[in-house]
C-alpha cells in the first residue's frame, strides 16, 4: 500500500477544556477553533485536536511523543514558561538519557503525558 501522507493528528481530551486551551496556547501552539467543543492546535506543520471530552482511563493512558531538534534547549524553554506555577496539575520531569536519545516529560492539566525527545544521530 502506498501512502501519500499529509499529516497525522491525534485527538486528545481535556478535563477542563478552557484551561487546557490556555495551557496549549501558553506552550506555543496556535489554536484554530473548529466548534465550541473542539480546536486544532498547530506548530510547524504538526497538529492535534483538543476535545471538550474527558474519560479518565483514556486520558490517563494518553501519551504523545514530539521529536525536537535540541531537547536541552527545549527543556530550558519549558522551564522559562513557568507552567507548573500557572497550572497546578502540570508536572515537568527533567531530561533523561536512554540508549536511543534523550527526552523530558510534561503532564498537561488533564494528565496527558507529553514526551519531548531527541534521537541520537548515528
Amino acid at each position: 500500500m502506498e501512502h501519500k501522507v499529509i499529516s497525522i493528528r491525534p485527538f486528545i481530551g481535556a478535563k477542563d477544556f478552557e484551561l487546557s486551551r490556555s495551557f496549549y496556547r501558553d506552550l506555543g501552539f496556535q489554536e484554530n477553533v473548529i466548534t465550541p467543543d473542539m480546536s486544532v492546535f498547530t506548530t510547524e506543520g504538526m497538529a492535534f485536536y483538543l476535545q471538550d471530552a474527558y474519560v479518565k482511563d483514556w486520558i490517563d493512558n494518553t501519551m504523545i511523543f514530539l521529536e525536537v531538534d535540541d531537547v536541552d534547549r527545549y527543556w530550558q524553554e519549558l522551564l522559562a514558561l513557568n507552567l507548573t506555577a500557572k497550572y497546578k496539575e502540570v508536572k515537568l520531569t527533567p531530561i533523561r538519557t536512554d540508549y536511543w536519545g534523550k527526552e523530558c516529560f510534561l503532564h498537561d492539566p488533564s494528565g496527558i503525558l507529553w514526551h519531548f525527545g531527541e534521537f541520537f544521530k548515528s
